[in-house]
């Protein structure tokens, strides 16, 4: 009986985990989308520019506190470096810093969508549940 509960236990694991780690992935996608509607209801560029570098600064922010926690693997905290790189490079891109061309003032909404599109990709390094968790709620409480 013993076992047969273990299992049950561990079979509802695994079916309550899938739900669990996309709706994570989902909040995250959600932060970057969130800035991307404040980026497009702004009429001034220099505003939308500050929405967006805010946005990288707070998830950057947010990713080094979670990379620095003890509650984290090694391959989480590779996942985490990959994933701020490529957040590093959209800053750059936006700033016109390190090789990249200033986004133009009449591209900021794209650029805005381009930034979602691309950190949605980004998403799909291998980062952990607890790590994702983390990152989302630091996110949040940084905003």
């Amino acid at each position: 009986m013993k076992t047969l509960i273990a299992f049950g236990f561990i079979i509802m694991m695994f079916v309550l985990a899938i739900p669990v780690n996309a709706g994570g992935k989902d909040k995250l996608q959600k932060y970057f989308s969130d800035a991307a509607l404040k980026v497009k209801a702004t009429e001034n560029a220099s505003e939308k520019r500050k929405i967006l570098n805010e946005s990288f600064q707070n998830m950057s922010k947010a990713l080094d506190k979670v990379q620095n926690s003890c509650l984290i693997s090694k391959d989480d905290r590779i996942g985490i470096d990959r994933f701020k790189a490529a957040l590093r490079e959209k800053q750059n891109e936006l700033a016109g810093i390190n090789g990249y061309e200033r986004v133009s003032d009449e591209q900021l909404n794209n650029f805005s969508n381009y930034v979602v599109q691309d950190m949605e990709q980004a998403q799909t390094i291998t980062i952990s549940l607890v790590a994702l968790l983390l990152i989302i709620l630091l996110a949040v409480l940084l905003l």
